[in-house]
């Protein structure tokens, strides 16, 4: 009997296939988790807030068209107007209006937001370096490097 592409026995991973996948789903989610619960505690900034506030700092005048920030971040629509909601309720980011389109506004990084960042920064780095960087030698990271590239390059 011949198997399709869309049986269960064609489409099962192998136990190399499996390892790796889980493997990346659990390493994912740990390390995740523990950068956002140790931004959370220390500077009050999740890791989603965090991910808006880099992607401001980054960008020319520190601003950003909410349609091209919601493309940046790891988040949906929805779920960024609310955290940019509370970020300007902080203080953090303002919303500006566009000039030229009616509709459309920005999100800017304030001063106070600036200077969350990069307190929170040299924490989220130290926490990235310690729980990953370390555990990996400059060729590992270099061939990590070519295997994300490669696979958002073909997704």
């Amino acid at each position: 009997m011949q198997q399709t592409t869309d049986t269960p026995e064609a489409t099962a991973f192998n136990e190399v296939e499996l390892d790796a996948w889980r493997g990346f789903l659990r390493t994912h989610s740990t390390l995740l988790r523990e950068l956002d619960d140790e931004l959370t505690r220390m500077h009050g900034l999740p890791v989603s807030s965090y991910d808006v506030l880099v992607q401001l700092d980054e960008a020319p005048e520190g601003r950003l068209r909410m349609s091209a920030l919601a493309d940046t971040v790891l988040l949906s629509r929805s779920g960024l107007s609310r955290l940019v909601t509370r970020l300007e309720g902080q203080g953090l980011i303002e919303r500006v209006e566009c000039g030229t389109d009616a509709r459309g506004s920005f999100a800017a990084i304030t001063d106070k937001g600036r200077q969350r960042l990069n307190e929170a920064r040299v924490t989220h780095r130290a926490g990235v370096r310690a729980r990953f960087f370390d555990h990996l030698g400059e060729r590992e990271l270099r061939q990590l490097a070519k295997v994300w590239s490669r696979v958002l390059d073909e997704s």
